[in-house]
């Protein structure tokens, strides 16, 4: 998607697409209702633009989104924004509103991340395939 088209759209997901496990999310939010409103930016491929506050590898380790209005955010803030955009997540992005839930969700999110290249590796074995077969996942 070029940075034209992105323009138009509320987010930008930028998301390791090497990464089996990461792509079946990417895939479930991308078929729900409300994602026409979301660019997902699979960063494993050399073609991947994220801008200048933002490099290839940064997003590579860590879930990134861009709001429209540029601002970056990641971790578990990012899953809010892509939760208010998708009706079929409100609910989460209602409960992500309560005063210390944020917190608690990026405390689980970096938990998360040292276990997600086994995770991963789990998922590909279950079947699991990732948007680009040509990247190595880190």
């Amino acid at each position: 998607m070029t940075a034209k088209s992105n323009a138009s759209k509320k987010l930008t997901v930028y998301f390791d697409g090497a990464c089996p496990l990461c792509t079946v999310e990417i895939n479930h939010y991308a078929k729900q209702a409300g994602a026409d409103g979301i660019a997902f930016i699979d960063v494993s491929r050399e073609e991947a633009e994220t801008g200048q506050d933002l490099s290839v590898e940064t997003a590579r380790r860590r879930f990134h989104i861009r709001k429209s209005d540029g601002t970056l955010l990641s971790g578990a803030r990012g899953f809010v924004e892509i939760w208010q955009v998708l009706p079929r997540w409100g609910w989460a992005a209602r409960l992500a509103r309560i005063p210390g839930v944020v917190p608690v969700l990026e405390l689980g999110y970096l938990l998360f991340l040292p276990i997600r290249p086994v995770l991963s590796r789990l998922a590909a074995r279950l079947g699991a395939r990732p948007a680009n077969n040509k990247a190595v996942s880190r």
